[in-house]
């Protein structure tokens, strides 16, 4: 195992420099011909010192995503091959002989282990964006985001383990499709208390300031037959420089969300757009689609994550330390083939994004018929988020869930 391991290791050094070559040496900036001058050539919107930044900073973020992608996976090698993962269950089994203290238990040291190791690539990311000035939060607003963030997800995956484990006991061969039919309705609380009860313990939410502004956006909202009294502002300039809206939250939780960064930054017809952009996603129900698609694609995951954690414990049970499927100590089998088939997906689940992120930019341009300012809020979005107009096609194809910049402008200037 140890060999493994250490072949593993050798392999992601060779990985990180082949990431390296591509994102530095096989790809440049340069627009294609026929749209150089047109309004989604950056030179148009943006001075020399502007392009040099946005260029350096989107390449050290594409490398970090490509880094990160199976820095996890080498976390839970790591847990299993050095034996952490057995001593935690035995640690677990020692203080308690009832499944969910054992689980409480377990899943707080491989937290433990997980936050430390992922620390230094996480405070790497945290780095180069308040370098180039994306990020604002100082780093005791950012640490505290990481103590809330490691909490909540570990209360969650303490609940999730605890219940996977208990169906594993009762039901062998088919737990994977009872822990599916389980997470049917948990994934449809989680969407709907997330706006009122998960977003605040981050940020702070209110209803929009600017009354004015508020009476447009519900006058458009209206023109579009949604029934809503508020928008929502958030406080994320304490956080970023960047600018953002989106839609959360199902049914009456349902929330359409300015950042106040954007609130500052664009002019008022410039948010219409961004508005009628969320609008199109609520109209066209993309949240709703967007989970059934997910459950989907979670059925064929718990099948294909019980197949194949079976056949790893059944030939690697020695090397792993792991007595049965059964055990706490399977844990990090089970996350590390998860980790690996949302990575698989990842181009398709991309792609559906892309499209409804398409469709609402038609829906906006169908609302508000203003062009003008569909084209300058792109540019502004793109200047304020140091983003590529044009990325590399891999980093697009495993990275980006909306259309390229250069794919937004040219299809509004096409209309």
């Amino acid at each position: 195992m140890r060999k493994i391991v250490g072949w593993t290791m050798i392999g992601f050094l060779i990985y990180i420099a082949l990431a390296c070559v591509y994102i530095f040496y096989m790809n440049d900036s340069i627009l294609p011909k026929k749209w150089i001058g047109t309004s989604a050539d950056p030179q148009t919107f943006m001075n020399a010192r502007e392009l040099m930044i946005t260029d350096e900073y989107s390449k050290l973020r594409d490398v970090l995503f490509f880094i990160s992608l199976p820095y996890d996976w080498i976390i839970f090698l790591l847990v299993l091959a050095f034996g952490l993962s057995k001593r935690f269950s035995y640690w677990a089994k020692d203080i308690s002989k009832n499944l969910f203290f054992q689980t409480v238990i377990y899943v707080f040291w491989l937290s433990i282990v997980s936050l430390v190791l992922s620390f230094p690539l996480n405070f790497i990311k945290y780095q180069i964006s308040k370098n180039y000035r994306i990020t604002t939060q100082p780093f005791e607003g950012w640490m505290k985001d990481q103590f809330i963030n490691f909490w909540l997800q570990y209360a969650l995956m303490t609940l999730v383990v605890c219940v996977v484990y208990l169906l594993m006991r009762r039901f062998k061969k088919r737990w994977w499709l009872f822990a599916w039919l389980l997470s049917v309705p948990f994934t449809l609380f989680i969407t709907f208390i997330q706006p009122v009860v998960i977003d605040p313990l981050y940020n702070q939410f209110y209803p929009l300031k600017d009354k004015v502004l508020e009476e447009k956006i519900l006058t458009l909202a209206d023109q579009a037959h949604i029934p809503t009294d508020h928008v929502y502002e958030v406080n994320m300039s304490e956080k970023t420089n960047a600018l953002n809206a989106y839609v959360t939250g199902i049914g009456s939780n349902s929330r359409i969300v300015l950042w106040d960064t954007t609130l500052h930054q664009l002019k008022d017809k410039e948010i219409l757009f961004i508005m009628a952009h969320e609008m199109g996603h609520y109209v066209m129900k993309h949240v709703y689609i967007g989970i059934a698609g997910y459950l989907l694609l979670s059925l064929v995951g718990f099948y294909i994550i019980s197949k194949v954690a079976e056949k790893v414990v059944h030939k690697w049970k020695e090397p792993l330390k792991i007595s049965s499927l059964t055990d706490l100590s399977s844990l990090p089998v089970l996350l590390l083939t998860f980790s690996l088939l949302a990575f698989a997906v990842s181009p398709l689940t991309n792609a559906v994004s892309r499209y409804q992120e398409h469709k609402a930019d038609e829906y906006a341009i169908h609302l508000t018929h203003d062009k003008k300012a569909a084209v300058s809020s792109f540019q502004k979005l793109t200047k304020a988020g140091l983003s590529q107009v044009d990325p590399p096609f891999l980093v697009k194809v495993f990275r980006y869930n909306h259309p390229t910049m250069l794919e937004r402008i040219t299809y509004i200037e096409k209309q």
